[in-house]
């Protein structure tokens, strides 16, 4: 399903090995529960896991975007969030534990499983997740992490709930209230909104209604793709000439455009899909092309907006491989789609090496979401 090999062009190749060596010269050893797309061994996996580990219970430095309505709430981040107070702020410790069940679920004989379990075991209890409930809800927090956090909430509940480990099965339970006021509060916010949020950052609407739409099938949770689906076609549908070429922004981690259109390929069959498309994007080359959409360049990975860039070139993968797979076979643009994916996996993969804790507690479960292809339909050819 998500694990479906992948080639690799040369030249990605030998910027990985030239980057990272462990992404070509490590084996593939037989312990995943599932055969892992052929980037991703063991070592690399234990690298991911254990950039999670080493800040789902870091508290500091830490980034809350708190409302304070008295002296009351003026407490430490383990406090207000005990859940996901680590990784330098409350999405990123969401996405931490994220990356560390889905590594413990492909490898789960791993050096790293044990210290992946214990740390999942010690946030995802339901004390925990009762207090996350509580703050959630607080007054003057309806807006709080929306939609990003909210939609990677989703993710990893979606992840636990598919993963048929005891321990999974448990700690989904545990997560189900929270879950519930998730779905709660987008349920209430979606039918309010009036246009679409358009940004390269965690206010955009277009990734994280894509992780909500992936959590609905699998939920099979008709109510919320019917809200999502009017959602995505009121305000999405009509778009065309999206500008590609005006981005990125300076300190983008998401593609407006492309994402826009790996959101669209999961609601609408493929030659419609590829129709929308010739309108929304149509200066995607109908010809083999590796530099018709270039990578974003970091100048400086020890500032935490720059290094946004980093993720931007991890995301756009996945979203070239997304909208790639929502075509029909044959589509002459595959060709081009294809190969500006595998420079941008290229250079994004490159920059996972946490030198730096600026992109170290997050850009690890963007590698992750992007080599075990967690987004892109079972069974598509690309």
């Amino acid at each position: 399903m998500f694990l479906r090999a992948r080639g690799f062009v040369a030249e990605n190749i030998l910027v990985l090995a030239v980057a990272w060596p462990l992404w070509v010269t490590t084996p593939q050893t037989s312990i995943a529960a599932e055969a892992p797309a052929p980037e991703l061994t063991v070592a690399v996996a234990a690298r991911f896991a254990q950039l999670a580990l080493d800040c789902v219970h870091r508290e500091y430095p830490n980034k809350i975007a708190h409302v304070l309505s008295s002296d009351a709430d003026a407490l430490p981040p383990r406090q207000l969030t005990p859940a996901f107070y680590g990784c330098y702020d409350w999405h990123s410790a969401v996405h931490g534990h994220w990356l560390l069940a889905r590594s413990l679920r492909l490898f789960p004989q791993a050096p790293f499983a044990a210290a992946a379990r214990a740390a999942l075991e010690q946030s995802l209890t339901p004390e925990n997740i009762a207090s996350e409930v509580r703050y959630l809800e607080g007054a003057g927090r309806n807006t709080f992490e929306r939609p990003y956090g909210l939609a990677w909430l989703l993710q990893l509940g979606a992840e636990l709930r598919e993963w048929k480990d005891a321990d999974a099965v448990r700690w989904a339970t545990n997560l189900e209230p929270l879950e519930r006021a998730v779905v709660a509060r987008l349920t209430n916010w979606l039918p309010k909104l009036s246009y679409p949020i358009r940004e390269g950052e965690h206010n955009q609407t277009a990734f994280a209604f894509g992780l909500a739409w992936d959590w609905a099938q699998g939920r099979n949770d008709a109510a919320m793709l019917r809200l999502l689906e009017e959602r995505i076609r009121t305000l999405y549908l009509a778009d065309r000439d999206c500008p590609l070429e005006y981005e990125p922004s300076g300190q983008d981690f998401l593609s407006p455009c492309l994402a826009e259109g790996d959101l669209l390929r999961r609601i609408l069959p493929p030659g419609e899909f590829a129709r929308w498309l010739d309108a929304f994007l149509p200066g995607i080359p109908s010809q083999p092309s590796s530099t018709w959409l270039e990578p974003a360049v970091v100048t400086d990975p020890t500032d935490g907006k720059l290094v946004h860039l980093d993720g931007l070139n991890l995301s756009r993968a996945w979203m070239l491989e997304g909208i790639a797979a929502g075509l029909p076979a044959g589509d002459p643009r595959l060709p081009a789609l294809r190969e500006a994916a595998a420079r941008h996996r290229g250079s994004g993969l490159a920059a996972v090496t946490g030198e730096h804790y600026e992109g170290g507690h997050w850009l690890a479960s963007f590698a992750m979401y992007l080599l075990t292809q967690r987004g892109l339909p079972a069974g598509s050819g690309n």
